[in-house]
């Protein structure tokens, strides 16, 4: 999102804030699931509704006019949270009608990544999504289930056979929410897309690690804390045991990798012994 679009994310991420946080206790994380589920079932309509979607994304039009129409189509089927934040984002400037669509989802990730955090459960969110995506990465036939032309119903009752005994329920939520509907991209991609907010909702960057064997839980803190102090903020780790490793580890952040494999290093050898 560009522009206008950025703006207005920006002003329903801090309304969203704002009203999760309004609430204490068990009560605010309950608040916080219940907008992330419905706010999904939203992105699923505008999704659906073309026309819906372009009247409430129409730059022509006023925006006190868009949001009465939001209000009137949710009142009394989401809860006041949700009405409140998409009557705003109806009455907000947006680039195109996909952006509208586009930032109601990231608000429902948003939300859920809150319900995470105030169950301090939110390390347990980042690892199932990590986790899951690698599961994913090895397991054609998953793929194939998810992607392929099998029914919302199917595919939820399959993660939830996979996944309701062995993760939280905002991860639960999210990874199905995402996975039942991907708007056209694939599994990898929507789970690094939530994966990215839940770590800038503590402003945190993602190192995948990828050693031959398990680092002891001193190494692992010695290694967060190198990266933490080189990166100058927070950093969630998620360590790959790979036996194509030779020795040592490399680690991906972004776009950056820092490879310090003993692979690595003999290439380096053979390149020197060869020039």
């Amino acid at each position: 999102m560009r522009g206008a679009s950025r703006a207005s994310y920006a002003e329903l991420r801090e309304k969203l804030a704002a009203a999760t946080a309004s609430v204490s206790g068990n009560a605010g994380e309950a608040i916080a699931q219940q907008a992330g589920d419905e706010l999904f079932a939203v992105t699923r309509l505008l999704d659906s509704e073309h026309g819906l979607r372009r009247a409430l994304a129409d730059t022509t039009k006023p925006g006190a006019e868009k949001s009465a129409i939001a209000r009137s189509l949710l009142r009394g089927k989401v809860s006041q949270t949700v009405e409140d934040l998409v009557s705003e984002a109806a009455g907000n400037k947006w680039a195109s009608p996909a952006d509208l669509s586009d930032a109601i989802e990231r608000l429902a990730i948003e939300a859920l990544t809150i319900a995470a955090q105030r169950g301090d459960r939110l390390d347990d969110l980042e690892d199932d999504l990590f986790r899951f995506s690698r599961v994913m990465s090895v397991q054609p036939g998953l793929r194939e289930a998810l992607n392929g032309p099998a029914d919302v119903p199917a595919k939820q009752s399959l993660l939830a056979n996979l996944l309701s005994s062995k993760v939280s329920a905002p991860s639960l939520s999210l990874i199905t929410a995402l996975l039942t509907h991907p708007r056209g991209r694939s599994p990898q991609v929507v789970l690094d897309l939530a994966a990215g907010i839940a770590a800038q909702r503590r402003e945190q960057l993602i190192a995948v690690v990828r050693v031959a064997t398990e680092l002891a839980p001193a190494q692992r803190q010695r290694l967060l804390s190198a990266l933490q102090a080189t990166y100058g903020q927070g950093v969630h780790v998620n360590v790959v045991y790979d036996p194509e490793v030779l020795g040592g580890m490399s680690v991906q952040i972004g776009d950056e990798l820092i490879d310090g494999t003993v692979d690595s290093r003999l290439g380096e050898v053979r390149r020197k012994l060869a020039s």
